[in-house]
């Protein structure tokens, strides 16, 4: 028998009864994969930690102003076209998606600067302001990451990778594209002027790696903003959440707010289900963790269940940097600061051998800030602006107490923008907050503080991942930044795609 949600614009008749599938978490990952389960035919139950949706995306709302926690790009909004096609729904419904022109502009530590955009006559232009001779070779890297992109998202992106013939298939290719090759070594091979090496290859730090080790595969970064543009939400990411979450609730499953997972429950080596932190078991025929892999590996599991992903594997793989991240508004506008600036420190790869090899917490910084209320006003008072400052950080085995180091790190933060960007900005300040890497590994639970779980190195890439669907428990999957494709909003929206190629079909549990 089949009965229709009452009150939703859901499309389709849901069944009464269901599998069952349980998501561990919020996040992109997790709400994406609920959404893939509900319209293969799965009741789904997202259960979240915190009070709202979101993970890393979680929204702040403080003294009249909105703040995105965490993702603030949008690059490949196919990916959630496709989620609201599942639904019968398109992505407008419920989302302005706003293309942005300009995408961003690099600022270096000299006042240069360097703006990108989709025009690619713009961008030789662009190119040959600042090295006439280097357009031939940026012209080159161009046209190496629309290939790497062919290969690296079109056809690696949703592949399991369950077995290492899956990645031996390949290898010609990855060879061919060279992707031994680092994405700064591939930058170094295209162009010679140092600060347009530095701008084709800075990419992977929005994914938490190093450009100087991660794999040149992230040159299809570079086509990929260029192919489908750099979109904002209007409302903030945190509207993209909301309606991602509607779309849950249509298909007649439900995300729980305040439920802490504290185990995988197993039947053998088979997940049946989770167990809160407040003693409550959920069964399910399928499990999706959505929380970070190490964490859902070291703690949601006991030892003797892990063949492959031990505590002693975990503890020697490498993980990406951390992040310090001030939010803050003023009740003024700074009309000459663009929707996205990356201001890059006096040092460059000795800044991120300190951060990702010595993990030292320098004196010096390179930063990301945000002003979303240059394309929205609405998320801060009128006549005030928003903004998120970004500064990547070691992790919690680094040298750094946060507990002693958070305020000290905001004023030298805060003393760099007034000199460069912001000047004065400090006598305007109306509110304020911050994140460290301690708030990474107690609030969003990232095992070590790493901002995007492990480092995308090549030996950590691919097979070499954790895999989408477990190794060593049968019936549990994984998404999100720990396991493949990788970080970001398209990564771990990858993530859920790959499951529609592992998680049996509903009519299994029948």
């Amino acid at each position: 028998m089949l009965t229709h949600l009452a009150h939703t614009s859901a499309p389709y008749p849901v069944p009464e009864a269901r599998p069952h599938a349980v998501v561990i978490g919020s996040g992109f990952g997790g709400l994406a994969a609920a959404i893939r389960l509900g319209a293969r035919g799965y009741k789904v139950t997202v259960l979240e930690k915190l009070d709202a949706p979101g993970g890393r995306a979680y929204v702040f709302r403080q003294d009249g102003f909105t703040f995105d926690a965490g993702p603030t790009i949008i690059t490949a909004p196919f990916l959630l076209e496709e989620l609201w096609s599942l639904c019968g729904r398109k992505l407008s419904d419920d989302v302005d998606l706003r293309p942005l022109s300009p995408f961003y502009t690099l600022r270096f530590h000299d006042g240069e600067t360097i703006t990108c955009c989709a025009d690619m006559d713009a961008m030789r232009r662009e190119v040959e302001r600042i090295s006439p001779r280097d357009v031939k070779g940026y012209e080159r890297f161009m046209e190496q990451a629309r290939q790497i992109y062919a290969v690296g998202f079109e056809q690696l992106g949703d592949v399991p990778f369950d077995s290492w013939t899956d990645m031996a298939k390949l290898l010609p290719q990855l060879f061919k594209l060279e992707s031994y090759r680092s994405i700064y070594g591939l930058a170094s091979k295209h162009v010679q002027d140092p600060r347009l090496r530095l701008f084709l290859s800075f990419h992977p730090l929005f994914v938490g790696g190093n450009p100087f080790n991660v794999t040149s595969i992230y040159g299809l970064i570079s086509f990929l903003e260029r192919r489908f543009g750099v979109h904002f939400a209007m409302g903030g990411t945190g509207s993209l959440v909301t309606g991602l979450a509607k779309l849950i609730r249509q298909q007649g499953s439900e995300i729980r707010y305040g439920a802490e997972v504290s185990e995988i429950t197993l039947d053998g080596r088979r997940a049946t289900g989770v167990r809160l932190k407040s003693g409550e078991t959920i069964p399910a025929d399928v499990v999706i963790s959505n929380a970070d892999v190490a964490w859902t590996y070291r703690y949601l599991l006991p030892k003797n269940a892990r063949r492959t992903w031990t505590d002693k594997r975990l503890d020697k793989a490498r993980y990406s940097m951390s992040l310090f991240v001030w939010y803050f508004g003023t009740n003024r506008k700074y009309e000459n600061v663009p929707h996205h600036t990356i201001l890059l420190g006096p040092r460059y790869r000795e800044l991120l051998d300190d951060i990702f090899e010595a993990k030292h917490l320098a004196d010096d910084f390179s930063l990301y800030l945000h002003r979303p209320t240059a394309t929205d006003p609405s998320l801060a008072p009128e006549g005030n602006d928003a903004f998120y400052v970004l500064s990547p950080v070691p992790h919690l085995e680094g040298d750094a107490d946060w507990t002693v180091e958070a305020e000290p790190y905001r004023r030298r933060i805060a003393k760099y923008l007034s000199d460069t960007v912001l000047p004065g900005f400090e006598d305007h300040l109306v509110t304020s907050r911050i994140m460290t890497p301690i708030d990474f590994r107690d609030r969003l639970m990232s095992y070590k503080g790493a901002a995007f779980s492990l480092e995308p190195v090549l030996t950590q890439s691919a097979w070499f991942r954790p895999h989408n669907r477990s190794e060593d428990i049968e019936h549990l999957y994984l998404v999100g930044a720990g396991t493949h494709p990788g970080a970001g909003v398209p990564g771990v929206l990858s993530s859920a795609r790959v499951l529609d190629r592992i998680v049996p079909d509903a009519s299994a549990f029948a």
